[in-house]
């Protein structure tokens, strides 16, 4: 009898488009949230969970399909781009009208929810957080909305195809925590999930990654309401740091405090 051949896996990687990194936030005028009109790029942590997507295949890894995903206005399909020539081989654009707020973790894992279910992957892998809200929810409730395994701030990933079980590392307080899941599989990856920088995107995969067609959807195609459930009454800069003071002995310091009212 002739060994049952390996299915090969589908895995899907969401991504968002942030303020790049290196920009210094400030608050918009109106004290309704940030100023965006400034430089924007792929989320780092997303970039990570893009670049295991790809060392995955290139470990071995029977992998049939990267797709990546995405939320957001019309600019966020720039995102898709980098992360098709990085090496993902399909990209799907849940558009939102342009002046849209990004919706809220909630809405974006039910959204994801219910692509999978039209789409159906072993393995959908995003960071474990965006850096401009840095709620570090969406992939725990993605897994809560489909019943799957989850590992979250992993820092390792190693799939055994034949058990259709993952061994996935997870960063802890003071080390690392060790975790066998079943596939399907929500993970969540952290700063030490690729020992080395994700991968720049050379040249001639840029201009292949132009060519190849990304799928527009709605939040309506997917059957999912996006209206948020929170609302900013206000968003405004910490105050600034004043300078320290030498004090000569304890007792100064004892007065200092006396007076500023904490002692």
């Amino acid at each position: 009898m002739r060994p049952t051949a390996i299915r090969q896996l589908k895995v899907l990687v969401a991504v968002k488009r942030t303020i790049d990194y290196a920009v210094k936030i400030r608050v918009n005028p109106s004290q309704t949230g940030v100023d965006t009109n400034v430089k924007h790029s792929m989320n780092p942590f997303d970039e990570i969970a893009v670049e295991e997507a790809v060392k995955l295949r290139e470990r071995g890894v029977n992998v049939e399909s990267i797709r990546v995903i995405t939320l957001g206005q019309t600019k966020a399909s720039e995102i898709l781009r980098t992360a098709l020539a990085m090496g993902a081989d399909h990209a799907t654009h849940v558009e939102l009208p342009d002046g849209a707020d990004m919706p809220e973790p909630l809405g974006v894992a039910k959204a994801l929810a219910a692509y999978v279910k039209r789409e159906p992957v072993d393995i959908v892998i995003l960071g474990k957080q965006a850096i401009d809200d840095d709620a570090g929810q969406t992939g725990q409730m993605l897994a809560g909305l489909l019943g799957w395994s989850q590992g979250t701030f992993a820092s390792k990933l190693d799939v055994d195809e034949a058990s259709k079980t993952a061994v996935v590392v997870r960063e802890i307080d003071g080390g690392g925590e060790e975790i066998r899941c079943k596939l399907p599989l929500v993970l969540t990856t952290d700063l030490r999930c690729n020992v080395t920088v994700p991968r720049y995107a050379s040249l001639p995969n840029i201009m292949k990654a132009r060519k190849k067609p990304i799928e527009k959807l709605t939040a309506q195609d997917l059957g999912v309401d996006l209206s948020p459930r929170l609302e900013t009454i206000k968003v405004s800069e910490p105050p600034k740091r004043v300078g320290g003071g030498k004090v000569e002995n304890v007792d100064q310091l004892v007065e200092k405090l006396k007076a500023a009212g904490v002692v």
